[in-house]
């Protein structure tokens, strides 16, 4: 039985591993892809191609949860969201050669990022499901999140100098093998403990019913607003400031994204047995710092360390505050549960690239910096004392009850 626990718990976790790995890989030569598709390669197109995506990630993911919740499976609609992501990467490579502009390439995109948020949030999902400790298993997640976008950056940093459509056939193949491989999860080991009679919106009732979500909501979307601010600000900073090509920018977001991912699992475990309260809290201060300290640098060596900073920092979060969500809900309603937390945490990747995007281009990088981590250590002094009760509440294994 252990056994099939940890392969299943495995095989989820390179699911979201692939997910990942075929987003960033985009990342790094957006400029060069950009011009390929028929825009501007400057920060205000990069910014609606990743709104694009992240808009229809927040318009399904809760769409992709209640429909697990509701049929009592998640494993074909996992294949089903990678499938159809993989076919809306190879179909954005074709846009130029059919005299379609950058404007049906955002549709693409947009339809791209439907499918693709199908695949990444029930496979959390799933990881959810399983037992041996929700800190476990979101350090898990969290690990497969950061080594995909470490990959993901580098590898999309060297491949975008070959050819700007490299990365894209990259991360279409990366997705199809992501849904080959979910089709082969025995999902009774991750049981979804849904009634298959549930209704859409009894589902999606979830997320009022329990208002202390809101809490790791909050977290999750300004954590992913910094995210979604590297990833468009972060790309042509190192570009413009420090004169990196597209395999040196990979490197620079590689620097974040490798200790985020190999400090996820054993700080996610780390939350399992301190609490939740330090990680978050703590970690979100450190984070909002560490932040503020890649506009303050100098060097392209000290950008690249503090970028390393960041990413231990983030360590400490992610994990604890997906486990966050696990601990506030019942089992049958961990699909809109997660949903919601993609929501929230795709509005604030739409977020960081809107502010990012404004910010970025009407005042200066240091000014955006600063912004953006003061974000996130606001949102811990804020939230502490809700966070701290929460913590204790879980300590006692105290699932809030659902508001009638």
């Amino acid at each position: 039985m252990r056994r099939a626990l940890s392969q299943t718990r495995l095989r989820l976790a390179v699911v979201v591993w692939a997910v990942l790995v075929s987003q960033v890989l985009v990342y790094p030569g957006l400029d060069g892809l950009l011009v390929a598709l028929g825009a501007a390669g400057e920060i205000q197109a990069g910014m609606w191609f990743l709104l694009a995506e992240f808009g229809a990630f927040v318009a399904f993911a809760v769409v992709w949860g209640a429909a697990s919740d509701a049929l009592g499976r998640r494993t074909p609609l996992v294949v089903a969201g990678a499938v159809g992501g993989a076919v809306s990467y190879l179909v954005l490579t074709l846009l130029p050669t059919l005299g379609f502009g950058f404007h049906g390439a955002l549709v693409v995109r947009a339809v791209g990022g439907a499918f693709s948020i199908g695949a990444f949030s029930l496979a959390i999902t799933m990881l959810m499901d399983l037992s041996g400790g929700n800190g476990r298993n979101m350090g898990a997640a969290g690990i497969a999140i950061g080594l995909g976008a470490a990959l993901g950056s580098v590898l999309g940093g060297q491949l975008s100098t070959v050819d700007p459509f490299g990365p894209i056939y990259a991360g279409a193949a990366v997705l199809a093998a992501g849904g080959l491989l979910a089709g082969t999860i025995d999902e009774t080991a991750a049981p979804t403990g849904s009634d298959p009679t549930r209704g859409f919106r009894a589902a999606v009732s979830t997320l009022r019913a329990r208002p202390s979500l809101g809490v790791p909501y909050a977290f999750g979307f300004v954590d992913r607003l910094t995210a979604g601010f590297f990833s468009l600000v972060g790309v042509f900073y190192f570009g413009e400031v420090f004169g990196l090509d597209a395999a040196g920018v990979g490197i620079a977001l590689a620097m974040f994204f490798l200790p985020f991912a190999l400090l996820q699992y054993p700080l996610g475990s780390l939350s399992d047995r301190i609490g939740r309260f330090v990680p978050v809290v703590g970690g979100s201060i450190g984070y909002g710092l560490a932040i503020v300290g890649v506009g303050l640098a100098w060097r392209v060596e000290v950008a690249m360390g503090m970028m390393a900073v960041v990413g231990i920092s983030g360590a400490f979060v992610a994990p604890a505050t997906m486990a966050l969500v696990t601990d506030l809900v019942e089992p049958g309603e961990r699909g809109v549960a997660m949903g919601g937390f993609n929501v929230f945490g795709s509005l604030g990747f739409l977020s960081g690239f809107v502010i990012g995007g404004v910010v970025g281009s009407t005042t200066d990088y240091l000014t955006a910096f600063l912004v953006v981590g003061g974000l996130e250590i606001a949102i811990a002094l804020l939230a502490l004392p809700a966070v701290r009760r929460l913590a204790r509440a879980q300590a006692d294994s105290v699932v809030e009850p659902a508001v009638e």
